[in-house]
């Protein structure tokens, strides 16, 4: 790899840092070629891109993007650099369940919003309602008291129209 090679592989990284919600780090050694590409695949479906380089090339770009600096203590050995473009707890679902299923691939850290993920903060992360439940419960919070309103005001129509009821008896009794 000659000097251009690497300053533009230096270059995408840069950009895939500045482009993507959250980023995690991954120890990918001891998979195969057939569990990389179907990881690769997987978290292509859910909007993000798994990048491999050379450690040293991984730690001068991170070096030059701010919010990121703090993961470059962890590019060391065989990691791969995971990019979140779209949802990141849907990332970090699919990182955390090919964990479980293949050993091999460990979590290391990852950042979101300038702030360190460390392994156990990532599966946390993994395991937050995906972004259309949690509209979906917000909408039902704020429903509910306009509902219990209506119920209400409802109950005052039918006790109204009950004595209204009452009386008309009365009177043709009478």
């Amino acid at each position: 790899m000659n000097r251009q090679e690497k300053e533009q592989v230096v270059q995408v990284l840069k950009a895939s840092f500045a482009d993507s919600q959250a980023s995690f780090l991954v120890n990918y050694q001891g998979l195969t070629v057939g569990q990389l590409q179907a990881l690769r695949k997987e978290l292509r479906n859910n909007g993000a891109s798994f990048k491999v380089a050379k450690a040293r090339l991984m730690k001068i770009a991170v070096q030059d993007v701010s919010g990121v600096d703090f993961l470059a203590p962890y590019l060391k050995e065989q990691v791969g650099l995971v990019f979140a473009k779209g949802e990141a707890p849907a990332v970090a679902k699919v990182l955390v369940d090919y964990s479980r299923e293949f050993t091999a691939l460990k979590l290391v850290a990852g950042g979101m919003e300038s702030q360190l993920l460390t392994g156990a903060s990532i599966t946390a992360l993994a395991s937050l309602p995906s972004r259309d439940v949690l509209l979906a419960m917000v909408c039902g919070t704020l429903k509910a008291p306009i509902v219990k309103l209506d119920v209400v005001l409802n109950m005052l129509i039918l006790r109204l129209l009950f004595v209204l009821k009452q009386v008309a008896e009365k009177k043709e009794a009478n």
